[in-house]
């Protein structure tokens, strides 16, 4: 028997990040009744700001590309079409328009609070309702439809029942919480800090259009991100193990990163002349797995799912996959037609994060950078790889994609033999 006392919605969704936005959207232009529950207030500051050109096919099944695309002069979004890398004096880059899959091959670098707020505004224009700083406490799923208990921005506590929730919670991973479902992530710990900066970089020294990863001279599984914005500001941050982040004794953060870019020579060249404007912030132990993605009345999207590491700047992209793979599946299952989470959203997400997975594992193993900075690339196998450094971890006919770990372990051991 419904409780008339509670709030009735077909779906509610948890966060309304870039996979809680998406999803909501959709499913609102499906007709159904949408509640998104986010604990913060838009617009709010966020990392993973390089975008990867398979996010904008994903844009364009929801409906938002061209959003995106108009908003970009307005918000200082930066035109991307590939990735550069630097190690100890050696460049290298990728065009992500020759690739080896089919789709969009540029895409933009944003600013997190900006283009949060513009996905989350335009599901609110389509019908969603967001309320933000509103707080998921306890989800109880023992009856038919899932009820959650919330507190809002007043403190008061109240309750909600949805036939279907999804968790777009991020970092934050509310249903991975409540529900027990964490399980260890397969990778180390690692740490994160992290700044926006002015960078007064010289125009003929830095292509603006690529993101710059730059590997420490010395230290290869510690890296660098440059990621630059079209009004002259930039994302800088530096990523390793928690014990190596600290530089003689326990200096503050912001003294840290700034040791950590003077540790590259060419960085270091590059924002010789670079304002901090943020205060640096750090993220600690952000990877994360769950047991499972899908349970009795909820899903879990994006990063509250799995979230690998940003070398790649996967985690929108897959944000993404997994809001533009869940909706239609939630769709059926609301309307009782025939349907299956786990072949037509679990494991189709999973087969792309894997693949993500096999590649970032290589990256820190120091195999995949010996590909990158292979001194002697195929051209075929270059746009293979090109393809999935551009986001394209779910294209089957790539043979990268289809046999990520046997193809990649092939090529390293060719790399490395010459």
């Amino acid at each position: 028997m419904i409780d008339l006392s509670i709030e009735q919605f077909d779906v509610v969704v948890i966060g309304a990040g870039p996979s809680g936005a998406v999803a909501s959207a959709m499913l609102a232009r499906m007709g159904w009744r949408v509640l998104v529950l986010e604990k913060d207030q838009f617009p709010r500051f966020s990392i993973g700001e390089s975008l990867l050109p398979q996010s904008m096919g994903f844009l364009a099944e929801a409906g938002l590309k061209e959003l995106v695309e108009e908003a970009a002069p307005k918000y200082g979004f930066q035109f991307k079409n590939g990735a550069a890398f630097h190690k100890a004096g050696v460049d290298v880059a990728f065009d992500f328009t020759k690739k080896f899959s089919v789709g969009p091959g540029t895409t933009f670098q944003v600013k997190r609070a900006a283009f949060d707020k513009l996905l989350a505004d335009s599901a609110s224009d389509i019908g969603v309702l967001i309320r933000y700083e509103h707080k998921v406490r306890r989800f109880d799923n023992a009856q038919a439809e899932p009820v959650l208990s919330v507190v809002d921005e007043s403190g008061d506590e109240y309750q909600v029942q949805g036939r279907f929730v999804l968790d777009a919670s991020g970092f934050g991973r509310v249903l991975p919480r409540l529900l027990e479902l964490e399980r260890p992530s397969g990778f180390p710990v690692r740490q994160s800090i992290f700044a926006h900066i002015q960078d007064h970089i010289n125009g003929q020294d830095f292509d603006r259009d690529k993101i710059l990863i730059t590997v420490h001279p010395e230290i290869r599984d510690i890296w660098y991100w440059l990621i630059p914005f079209s009004d002259g500001t930039a994302s800088i941050g530096v990523v390793g193990k928690p014990e190596q982040l600290v530089p003689n004794g326990d200096m503050p953060l912001p003294e840290r990163l700034r040791f950590w870019v003077s540790e590259d020579p060419n960085l270091a060249s590059l924002l010789n002349r670079a304002e901090y404007l943020t205060e640096a912030r750090t993220i600690t132990g952000y990877s994360a797995d769950v047991t499972s993605l899908v349970g009795k009345g909820y899903a879990l999207l994006g990063n509250a799912g799995e979230f690998l590491d940003p070398v790649f700047s996967s985690g929108v992209t897959i944000a993404l996959r997994s809001a533009t793979l869940i909706a239609p599946v939630v769709d059926r299952y609301l309307k009782g037609e025939k349907m299956d989470f786990d072949s037509e959203f679990s494991q189709p997400l999973k087969q792309g994060v894997e693949c993500f997975k096999t590649f970032v594992s290589a990256w820190y193993d120091g195999g995949f950078q010996d590909v990158i900075f292979s001194p002697q690339p195929n051209e075929k196998i270059r746009d293979m790889i090109s393809s999935i450094l551009a986001g394209y971890a779910w294209d089957a006919n790539n043979p990268f994609v289809a046999e990520s770990q046997r193809r990649l372990e092939a090529l390293i051991g060719l790399c490395q033999k010459n």
